[in-house]
């Protein structure tokens, strides 16, 4: 049975592209319940880290009815992990039955609300949905059934997850990006995307580039340039794709953000100055280059060549 329904998948495109596109419109919905709560469980692990260590130390005891409403203030949410509690109504707490949870069609049954409440539903949800869905199933037209797939989409739904949670708190957390980096180097170790020489050269650059330019920065200007996050995700890039895509990698990343940041200032969004997070450009980059990453270097170094 499961060799037919893989031979199936293997010899017909259109099969295999409209499997994994549902398995994307799942994914996503998975992602969007990470993308919420995994900011919130870091928090509150981070908070209960340092009510422990105020509590204890007693060298502060200014803060220690601090740490006690730092504590109290935690409530479940020190308890909240990305199974339990069940998915539920952030405004009235409802639980959110599985006929409510099916990806896009529920949002549109819905109306875009609560059942309970009727309070409107962010459209982030449906959005990572649909987004997850549509490069999952690009991927499989493109690349076709195979380990290189799996690979791709594993990347695909960090690279995702990633996106949407810097873009909310300003983060890279490192229990994405360190098993990231780490995936790509065991993928790469036998029949993966590339050689498992080049994925750990990528790994070491990857992270070194954006740490040289970190620190030349901060000492021409005093200033932070990135974020000790972003060194990690370009270093999971480069482990992934290999480090002759990292010159790519970082220059269309680069680009993006400078297009973006110019953009946001002159719409007023930010005000000159103002931080705003790089790793959503590097992701979109990393993805890029994992599809077109090869034409385009190739394309250019024939241009080079004329």
């Amino acid at each position: 049975m499961l060799q037919d329904i893989s031979w199936l998948l293997a010899t017909h495109p259109v099969y295999l592209t409209g499997v994994v596109l549902v398995l994307g419109l799942l994914v996503g919905s998975f992602l969007n319940v990470v993308i919420h709560r995994l900011p919130a469980m870091l928090e509150a692990e981070f908070l209960a880290d340092s009510v422990g260590y105020l509590a204890e130390n007693r060298r502060f005891p200014e803060l220690q009815l601090a740490a006690q409403g730092a504590a109290a203030a935690l409530g479940g949410e020190a308890s909240c992990n990305l199974w339990r509690p069940g998915s539920h109504c952030p405004a009235c707490q409802a639980p959110v039955r599985p006929w409510q949870n099916i990806p896009l069609l529920s949002f549109v049954l819905l109306r875009g609300r609560c059942r309970a409440c009727s309070v409107a539903i962010s459209p982030r949800y449906p959005l990572v949905e649909l987004l997850c869905g549509a490069l999952f199933g690009f991927l499989a037209w493109q690349l076709g059934w195979g380990w290189p797939l799996a690979g791709a989409l594993l990347l695909t739904a960090a690279l995702l997850a990633l996106t949407f949670i810097d873009i909310d708190i300003q983060l890279l957390p490192d229990c994405v990006t360190l098993p990231l980096l780490w995936a790509g180097l065991l993928f790469n170790w036998h029949t993966g995307l590339v050689s498992l020489s080049s994925a750990l050269l990528g790994a070491v650059f990857g992270y070194l580039s954006l740490w040289l330019v970190f620190h030349v920065f901060k000492l021409l200007t005093g200033r932070n340039g990135f974020g000790y996050g972003d060194f990690k995700l370009l270093a999971a890039l480069g482990a992934w794709l290999g480090w002759g895509m990292l010159p790519l990698i970082i220059l269309l990343s680069s680009l993006a953000g400078a297009v973006a940041g110019m953009t946001l200032l002159a719409l007023s969004k930010v005000k000159r100055g103002q931080e705003i997070p790089f790793g959503p450009y590097l992701a979109v980059a990393g993805w890029v280059a994992l599809v077109w990453g090869p034409q385009i270097v190739g394309g250019y170094l024939t241009w080079l060549s004329r």
